[in-house]
């Protein structure tokens, strides 16, 4: 799968996604203007020591990132969506676009994609989910309907065995 974050603006958000690529074997792609740099402390504390094993590509806008991933089929995560994100049928190489925190993915690029925009059901009139927490989601059932291929599904425990 392809994380795609659209001009995010919260180094820790970003940093929570990248270490939720490394986890699920994702490729994390960022498109500029960065409200951070890569840098940035609260960046890597949340993504831990994961940072380095993360597998991402900048891009200086959308145009770019278009001509970069021709043919690319990508899902627009938008509280605007009419259609609910466990109604989209995922693919293994898919990409799943979310935009910046304070705004979201401009409707110029929404209406263009109509049929590809998914949303996460929430009650009454809260805004928005954390970042992290969408990509957490959609990410997960998207994993989920490609059969979590190459991903450990049973745990270990430390001290104690199951029975």
């Amino acid at each position: 799968m392809n994380i795609v974050l659209l001009e995010p603006e919260i180094p820790a958000n970003t940093g929570n996604i990248g270490r939720t690529c490394v986890a699920s074997g994702s490729m994390l792609h960022l498109i500029k203007p960065l409200g951070f740099s890569l840098d940035e402390k609260q960046l890597k504390r949340a993504g831990l020591d994961y940072w380095p094993r993360l597998n991402y590509r900048i891009y200086e806008n959308y145009a770019d990132f278009l001509e970069k991933n021709p043919g690319a089929r990508i899902h627009f995560a938008t509280t605007k969506a009419q259609k609910v994100y466990t109604s989209a049928e995922f693919r293994e190489d898919d990409y799943i676009m979310f935009g910046k925190e304070s705004a979201g993915i401009p409707e110029e690029i929404l209406l263009d994609n109509q049929e590809m925009c998914i949303r996460i059901p929430m009650i009454g009139d809260i805004r928005s989910l954390n970042l992290g927490n969408s990509v957490a989601i959609v990410l997960y059932e998207a994993l989920r309907q490609t059969g979590f291929e190459g991903m450990n599904c049973e745990g270990q425990l430390h001290r104690l065995q199951w029975k």
